[in-house]
C-alpha cells in the first residue's frame, strides 16, 4: 500500500514538472520573439514559386518512391517541443521561436511535406557542395538552407523579377562577384561558381552589419531596405527591432528561413522520409577547349541528354563554348575516362549540323550581274559630297574616284560624275 502511494505521489510529481518545463517554455521567449498574432506574414513570393517549381521532368521520371512513408502523421507538436528543438540544434545563428516559425514550420511539415521529402533527397547532392564552401569561407553551415528558401535547390530557377539559379543572384550582383552571363552561358545557373560568389556576398554583408538576421534580410531585399529600416527605427541593429520597417515579404524571410532549418533538421521526428532521386552523387569535372553540343556527348557516350543538362545547368543553349576559352562540363565519375578517350568522336559527331556555322553562299541573279555594265552620270549639286553620292547608288568612293579619275575627295557642284551602275 505505501508503494502504491509513493508511485502515485511520484507520478504527480513529475506531471506537475512537466506542466512547468511547458510553463517556462514561454516564459523563456524574449520579448523581441513575441509577434502579434494578428500581424500575419504572407509567404515569400520566392518561397511559393520555389516549391512549386522545384522539380523538373528528370527529376520527376527518376525518382524512386521511398521505402518510408511520409504521408502518415497524426502527431501535433506543441509549441514548447519546436521552441526547445531549436535551442537544441547546433547553430552560430540564432533560431529564436515565435508565431511565424510555427507557421512556416507547418508550411514544411505539414502542408508540404512531400516537396520536403524532395528537397531532403535533392540535398544528398547539393548540401555537401554548400557546406564544403560554407566551412572554407568560415561562414556559418546552417547558411546551407538558404538556396532552399531561394529556389527550392533548382539550379535553372528563374523568378518572376529575374533572379536566378539556387542563390537567386541579380545579373547586376552575380556580374559583381565574377559571375558570367551571357546568351549561351549564365553561371548565376553553375552550381559551384554561384556558391563560390554567394559565400562572399554574404561576408560582405555581414561585414556590414555584424548580424546573421540583417544578412539574411539584406540577401532578401536587398542592403538599401535594410539601411532604410535601421535609420527608421532609430538605428537598431536587430532584425526584430527593424522588423516593422522592412518590406512584407522579408519580414517573412527570416521566420521562413529558421524553420527550414528546423524542418530539414528534425523531418524525421515528423516522419518525413528523404526521397530516392536517381543520380549521380560522385561527379567529376574536365576542361574543355573546343565547342561541344550536349547531344554530341549524349551520343557517344550513351547518357541521357536530360542528366547531363541537370549536372551542366549553366549552359542556355546546350552549347559548352569551350573554342572561346577553357570552360568546365560535369560527369559521372565512371564516364570521365570514355569522355577524354572519345573526345575527338564527340566533336566530330554531328558537328555541321550541331556546332558548326554554316558558309552562307549569295547567288547573284544574272539580271543583276548584266545591269552592273550600265553607265549614268550624276551632275553634282551644291552641298552634296562624295561620300553622300556614294551611298546614294550603293557603290564604294573608291570606285567613284576610279571611274572619274579623282585623287581626292573634293567635288565641286556642276560637276559631272561617271557612275556604272
Amino acid at each position: 500500500m505505501i508503494l502504491k502511494k509513493v508511485f502515485f505521489v511520484f507520478v504527480f510529481l513529475l506531471l506537475q514538472e512537466v506542466m512547468l518545463f511547458a510553463q517556462l517554455d514561454f516564459e523563456l521567449l524574449d520579448e523581441k520573439e513575441k509577434i502579434s498574432e494578428a500581424d500575419s506574414i504572407p509567404v515569400p513570393d520566392e518561397v511559393t514559386y520555389a516549391l512549386d517549381h522545384m522539380l523538373s521532368n528528370w527529376f520527376v521520371s527518376k525518382t524512386r518512391k521511398s521505402l518510408c512513408d511520409s504521408t502518415h502523421f497524426n502527431q501535433h507538436v506543441p509549441d514548447s517541443v519546436i521552441s526547445m528543438r531549436l535551442r537544441l540544434m547546433p547553430c552560430v545563428m540564432e533560431m529564436p521561436f515565435n508565431n511565424h516559425v510555427r507557421s512556416f514550420v507547418d508550411l514544411y511539415t505539414v502542408k508540404r511535406r512531400n516537396q520536403l521529402s524532395y528537397l531532403l533527397g535533392l540535398g544528398d547532392y547539393y548540401f555537401r557542395l554548400f557546406e564544403q564552401i560554407l566551412d572554407k569561407n568560415k561562414l556559418p553551415i546552417e547558411l546551407r538552407y538558404l538556396p532552399v528558401i531561394e529556389s527550392a535547390l533548382n539550379p535553372t530557377a528563374i523568378s518572376p523579377a529575374g533572379a536566378a539559379g539556387l542563390w537567386q543572384f541579380m545579373t547586376s550582383t552575380a556580374r559583381m562577384y565574377g559571375l558570367e552571363i551571357n546568351s549561351l552561358v549564365d553561371e548565376r545557373m553553375d552550381p559551384l561558381k554561384s556558391t563560390h560568389a554567394a559565400a562572399r556576398y554574404l561576408k560582405d554583408l555581414y561585414d556590414i552589419y555584424g548580424d546573421w538576421h540583417l544578412v539574411i534580410a539584406a540577401y532578401n531585399c536587398g542592403p538599401g531596405n535594410v539601411n532604410k529600416a535601421i535609420r527608421r527605427s532609430g538605428g537598431k541593429q536587430d532584425y526584430w527591432g527593424i522588423y516593422p520597417y522592412l518590406p512584407v515579404e522579408t519580414r517573412g524571410y527570416v521566420p521562413i528561413f529558421i524553420a527550414a532549418n528546423y524542418s530539414l533538421y528534425y523531418a524525421n521526428t515528423h516522419n518525413i522520409c528523404k526521397a530516392t532521386i536517381e543520380f549521380p552523387k560522385a561527379v567529376d569535372t574536365i576542361m574543355i577547349n573546343q565547342r561541344v553540343h550536349f547531344e554530341q556527348i549524349a551520343s557517344v557516350l550513351n547518357l541521357p541528354k536530360e542528366q547531363i543538362k541537370m549536372m551542366n545547368p549553366q549552359y542556355k543553349r546546350e552549347i559548352i563554348p569551350g573554342d572561346l576559352k577553357p570552360y568546365a562540363v560535369v560527369l559521372p565519375v565512371k564516364m570521365t575516362g570514355m569522355f577524354i578517350d572519345k573526345f575527338n568522336e564527340i566533336v566530330s559527331f554531328k558537328a555541321d549540323s550541331l556546332i558548326n556555322n554554316r558558309r552562307a553562299e549569295v547567288n547573284i541573279p544574272q539580271a543583276t550581274a548584266l545591269s552592273r555594265g550600265r553607265v549614268i552620270y550624276h551632275t553634282v549639286r551644291k552641298g552634296q559630297t562624295l561620300s553622300g553620292i556614294a551611298a546614294r547608288y550603293g557603290v564604294p568612293v573608291t570606285r567613284i574616284k576610279k571611274w572619274n579619275n579623282l585623287r581626292g575627295s573634293m567635288i565641286r557642284p556642276g560637276q559631272r560624275l561617271k557612275i556604272n551602275k
